[in-house]
């Protein structure tokens, strides 16, 4: 169990050692995935620079669309790592499983989904709806 299951509820020493073990996991994978996907980027750029001999139209597009995706993939590595050290600093103040729109507890459901959860259901749609 990832959170308190009800509203009040102080989670044990053991329950914030497993959240942050989970939570660090996770993040150290996305840092390992991130660092594969640079290398994989800096690949991409080394080809690009040596085999630009005899390309048309079509291949430099098919080229930049690569290097956009691949810059693309990165910024999104990037943001869900922040959002796992985000999750790990609200551990460690004890405000991890909160809402931080309406300061109401997190559903279990939804951080067992989404362990980098900051907001409940009804703040996260409120939000979505105000975006659109």
């Amino acid at each position: 169990m990832l959170v308190h299951d009800t509203v009040g509820t102080t989670r044990s020493q053991t329950e914030i050692d497993q959240i942050r073990l989970s939570l660090q996991a996770r993040y150290d994978e996305l840092t390992a995935e991130y660092d594969q996907a640079v290398l994989q980027s800096q690949v991409l750029r080394l080809v690009e620079v040596g085999d630009t001999a005899g390309d048309d139209q079509a291949d430099s597009g098919t080229k930049t669309a690569e290097r956009d995706t691949a810059q693309s993939l990165l910024r999104t590595i990037l943001d869900r790592r922040a959002q796992y050290e985000h999750a790990l600093g609200r551990l460690a103040e004890g405000t991890y499983g909160w809402c931080e729109g309406c300061s109401a507890a997190i559903p279990v459901e939804r951080l067992e989904i989404f362990p980098s959860a900051t907001t409940c259901v009804t703040c996260k749609q409120t939000r979505e709806r105000r975006a659109a």
